[in-house]
């Protein structure tokens, strides 16, 4: 007798890509005018502690500094040649940025003042604050407009944005995402792991929403929700879409 046929089995499932939300502790450079003099500071400050900016991720806030865009490229790149690593940028003129520079950041919790190290000091792990104690949920109430290429980090918990998120604009909440306004850019609610998020807005029109990793881009999603006051959820596994009833 011919042996039996055996038929391949069916490949399983892939899961869904996920992308989740982690919150890192940042060092916040603000420099100071004439920045040569600001950078010779710096640079004091390294002879002391070389190691100081080992390891550490640094966001440059520019606010109240006057650049250009040569300028800020050129202080990107005199900051990476002191071997220190930019993240972000706060502060700056949607303009200024672009390819080659780091992105822009916003909605950033201060943390406290971070000491300056004596010479020869140990790690930048010893030198770092202690750990806070964690903290409640705190909702980010942002009364202005999210502009495009802005992005708002708040993994504490919802964020609420009474005007629109612009396209080319993104939210990224631990909790829930209230918009008041219509939703052109990048909503991504429950980002540390929190099913139950969910989106909110008044006129949906985003260019990417997701909750708890899962995510759909605007070619996926049912054409007939454009321009419509909506509710984004997850159920069973998948992001589901509803309209919020108009009073």
């Amino acid at each position: 007798m011919p042996a039996p046929v055996t038929q391949p089995k069916p490949d399983a499932p892939r899961p869904p890509i996920r992308f989740r939300g982690r919150s890192f502790m940042a060092t916040v450079l603000a420099p100071l005018p004439p920045v040569e003099d600001w950078l010779a500071d710096l640079d004091a400050l390294r002879q002391r502690a070389p190691a100081f900016f080992s390891g550490r991720p640094v966001i440059l806030d520019l606010t109240g500094l006057t650049l250009d865009r040569d300028d800020l490229t050129g202080l990107v790149a005199e900051l990476s040649s002191r071997a220190i690593a930019i993240y972000g940028i706060e502060g700056a003129a949607p303009a200024l940025l672009g390819p080659g520079l780091p992105p822009a950041l916003a909605g950033g919790r201060p943390a406290g003042e971070i000491e300056m190290p004596e010479p020869d000091a140990p790690s930048p792990e010893a030198a770092a604050p202690a750990p806070a104690p964690q903290a409640a949920a705190v909702s980010l109430i942002l009364d202005a407009p999210v502009r495009s290429g802005q992005a708002v980090l708040h993994l504490e918990g919802d964020v609420t944005v009474m005007g629109a998120v612009a396209s080319g604009a993104e939210v990224i909440a631990g909790g829930s995402i209230h918009v008041y306004g219509p939703l052109r850019g990048r909503a991504i609610a429950g980002a540390a792991g929190n099913p139950n998020a969910r989106i909110w807005c008044r006129k949906f029109e985003p260019e990417l929403i997701a909750i708890d990793g899962l995510y759909k881009a605007a070619d996926d999603l049912d054409p007939s929700f454009t321009g419509q006051a909506v509710e984004v959820r997850l159920v069973e596994d998948a992001i589901r879409l509803a309209l919020l009833e108009r009073t």
